[in-house]
């Protein structure tokens, strides 16, 4: 029964990205809800409404048809429009930022309602009008649902407003930035909660036993409440290999037990962890520094030149370093005091190996951008870290980059500038 969960939940988070999914659920809603209003026709809903509010009710079936008729044309091309407006956003996200971006905007659940409101109404329309006989008297027409129809055509003009208003906030690279950094700082948060109480006393594994992974994917996610369950029950303890994010090939081992298990064991274990083909910020937070870093790189391109949006981007990599700084490079889970599951993280000395290559490759020759970097280094230097050793690694990537400018820089007023960096920074420079 956990093993069948555990896939449903699995299945769940693969499709709720998708940008089908949200429509289609209030679309069946809008379908469910022909019912409940002709169901309501029978116990005089429309009489109701005409005693009370007659100027609200169609006493014709001919108007009737025909005002549905036009609800459902008009609705039908406002959704398209809709559509290609989506489409426009993503062509230009991958265009002028990076296609790392796509995941996140195609499973942006505004766009998503807004759409699905308009299938919602359409499918109303479409039923309700089968429902209308015009050849009836004006008392035996449904004119509360057709009444509702109308109603659902306003909400879905006022959507359409929203929706131009959002998508519009979208595509602006300052917006897209600040929910990237909104989406990573909300994970490292929740994993900072997580290790307040954890302790470094794991045993070594190197001699536990391996278990590989049976089909390829990205390690997107780990139930933690099950395998920490699963430990207590095979009375066991398990250390996941792989780091959150990176693609597993078949074959590959994923992790390891104290004990030996057997392969009904292996296959429960293995159902807990979730494997995709795309990433989302919200499940890794690694993935945030990988896009950052991306945009940072595609606007100081020749095609691009926009120093602006990478100085933008190079402040909430800085913040998101500094909160970095404050995590472990190694997450153990425990209950009950028993130190029971072991996580590979991504060591603090490669995330930022793996950011600062990509900008000297591409910026190294902007000043801007190694006064920025320069400022970002001296900010991480006096914030709090949780290793002792993480100064170390900031004034070695600190060095590799200010090398790297002096390279690539002449002008001996700039030069002058970046050994400025260096005595602030207490690096050492090779300067000729």
């Amino acid at each position: 029964m956990k093993k069948l969960f555990t896939r449903l939940l699995s299945f769940f988070n693969a499709i709720r990205s998708r940008i089908a999914f949200y429509p289609t659920v209030i679309a069946l809603l809008g379908f469910l809800f022909t019912f409940i209003t002709l169901f309501l026709e029978e116990y005089g809903a429309s009489d109701l409404l005409r005693k009370n509010f007659p100027s609200l009710i169609v006493n014709s079936g001919d108007t009737a048809l025909s005002v549905l008729g036009a609800i459902i044309t008009g609705l039908i091309s406002m959704m398209v429009f809709s559509f290609s407006m989506v489409m426009v956003l993503l062509n230009q996200a991958t265009n002028n930022y990076s296609p790392r971006l796509l995941p996140g905007l195609i499973s942006d659940r505004k766009h998503q309602t807004v759409l699905g409101i308009y299938l919602a109404t359409i499918l109303y329309c479409i039923f309700i009008m089968v429902a209308i006989n015009p050849d009836v008297s004006p008392k035996k027409l449904p004119g509360f649902s057709v009444f509702l129809g109308i109603l659902f055509t306003v909400i879905c003009m006022g959507a359409f407003i929203y929706f131009i208003h959002t998508i519009s906030q979208s595509i602006q690279i300052s917006n897209i930035l600040e929910h990237i950094h909104h989406q990573s700082k909300k994970r490292l948060s929740k994993l900072l909660d997580s290790e307040r109480n954890q302790t470094d006393n794991f045993p070594n594994t190197d001699n536990w036993h391996v278990y590989t992974a049976q089909k390829s994917g990205y390690f997107q996610n780990l139930s933690i409440a099950n395998m920490l369950d699963l430990c207590e029950e095979l009375e066991t303890k398990f250390h996941i290999l792989p780091v959150k994010g990176i693609f597993i090939l078949k074959g590959t081992p994923v992790f390891r037990s104290e004990k030996k298990l057997d392969n009904d064991n292996v296959d429960e274990i293995l159902a807990n962890f979730n494997f995709a083909r795309k990433e989302l910020v919200a499940d890794n937070y690694v993935l945030a520094f990988k896009q950052i870093t991306e945009i940072i790189a595609k606007a100081m391109s020749p095609g691009i030149n926009d120093p602006g949006t990478a100085v933008n981007a190079i402040d909430y990599l800085t913040e998101l370093l500094a909160l970095r700084m404050l995590k472990k490079d190694c997450s153990i889970v425990k209950r009950e005091d028993k130190c029971l599951l072991k996580l590979n993280t991504v060591d603090f000395k490669d995330l930022l190996y793996n950011v600062l290559v990509t900008i000297r490759t591409y910026c190294s020759h902007d000043l801007i951008i190694i006064q920025k970097i320069g400022v970002m280094f001296q900010y991480l230097l006096q914030q709090e870290q949780k290793e002792a050793y993480y100064k170390e690694i900031i004034r070695r990537e600190a060095t590799f980059f200010f090398n790297s400018a002096l390279e690539a820089i002449e002008s001996e007023n700039d030069i002058e500038i970046i050994k400025k960096y260096g005595k602030i920074l207490k690096i050492d420079l090779a300067i000729d």
